[in-house]
């Protein structure tokens, strides 16, 4: 099991001091301060460490976040928000939008930013495993759940974060709703290309495989959909990379299909939806060419020649062909009788 996953860059920031000369008294304030300043920093330093694992994100996020909670909420837990939480400015960048960065004072947005970069390094990190050939079960596994961390971590951001910023995002910036919600959708369809890979290991049968290839697809779909109202200038790479997979995926799944129907003698079906199949994997092979070719945000790969996208060439090939000799055998004897 091999998988090549598109991939936006991470989001930059300036950095934070945290010093907070007259308004910060006390040793243990100033602890806090830059307790707060180093562990920011250390968060950052693991988003290209590349030798940085799960265990050791979880860790350096849940110290900065934990710490930057006394910014946002009440200590004396009341609904109120802290005193704290306008006293900085904070700037970020954009995945889509280049070094432009967007800056706020409000350490909401910081919470937001710094959380959808966490849940970026964590798709990066399924990329980089799925990556690799003949990975073992237990990589595919965590492959599978370094996705529905990410996806969660973005969920509940445009769910529990986003409505308390007082400014609302810019169209096409990172923290617009929509933007999020595309990468939730995306992460539960590369999540889901891994249970496919699995399953077809696993050889289940192709009815299954079909279905889950069919689901996959809408997935890609409607997260294509859902950028559909940004700007072409920075969307177009990442949706080409979207229709690509939703092709691929639908070519799958009249693959598997048609392997279903041969298993049933509906050989004349069989055919037609591998033909079928045959059309989308060249369809999804002329986005390949145009994902390459197309500028902005991601890496400049030719998506046809990975491993993951010729196994499905040689497959739709293959049992096409096997369709046709078992239609051939089933036409013989009414064409000796002829």
């Amino acid at each position: 099991m091999t998988h090549w996953f598109h991939r936006n860059p991470l989001k930059a920031t300036a950095p934070v001091s945290f010093n907070y000369y007259g308004v910060v008294t006390g040793p243990s304030a100033s602890k806090i301060c830059n307790d707060l300043r180093s562990s920011r920093a250390r968060l950052l330093e693991l988003f290209t460490d590349l030798s940085c694992n799960p265990e050791m994100m979880k860790n350096a996020a849940d110290s900065y976040f934990s710490l930057l909670q006394g910014f946002i909420n009440s200590l004396d837990e009341s609904t109120q928000e802290s005193k704290l939480r306008y006293i900085q400015n904070f700037k970020w960048t954009d995945t889509l939008q280049g070094q432009v960065p967007s800056a706020q004072q409000d350490a909401v947005f910081e919470l937001i930013s710094m959380g959808f970069n966490v849940a970026l390094w964590y798709t990066k990190y399924a990329s980089r495993l799925a990556g690799k050939e003949n990975i073992t079960e237990d990589e595919a596994k965590e492959v599978h759940r370094s996705l529905k961390i990410a996806a969660g971590i973005f969920k509940h951001l445009k769910e529990s974060h986003l409505p308390k910023l007082i400014t609302p995002a810019e169209k096409g910036r990172d923290l617009e709703s929509p933007l999020i919600e595309a990468y939730v959708i995306q992460c539960q369809a590369e999540a889901q290309e891994v249970t496919i890979a699995r399953a077809i290991e696993l050889k289940h049968a192709p009815g299954l495989i079909a279905a889950l290839a069919y689901e996959t697809a809408n997935f890609y779909q409607k997260a294509d959909h859902t950028l559909s109202s940004l700007e072409p200038a920075y969307s177009a790479k990442w949706r080409k990379y979207l229709h690509l997979k939703m092709c691929f995926y639908t070519a799958y799944a009249y693959c598997y299909h048609g392997e279903t129907l041969l298993a049933s003698d509906k050989c004349g079906e069989a055919i037609r939806s591998l033909q079928e199949a045959e059309k989308l994997y060249a369809k999804a092979e002329a986005l390949c060419k145009e994902y390459g070719e197309t500028k902005g945000p991601g890496p400049t790969v030719k998506p046809s020649g990975h491993l993951f996208f010729r196994k499905l060439g040689n497959l739709v090939k293959n049992t096409l062909e096997k369709c046709q000799r078992e239609n051939g055998f089933i036409l013989n004897p009414n064409q000796k009788k002829k």
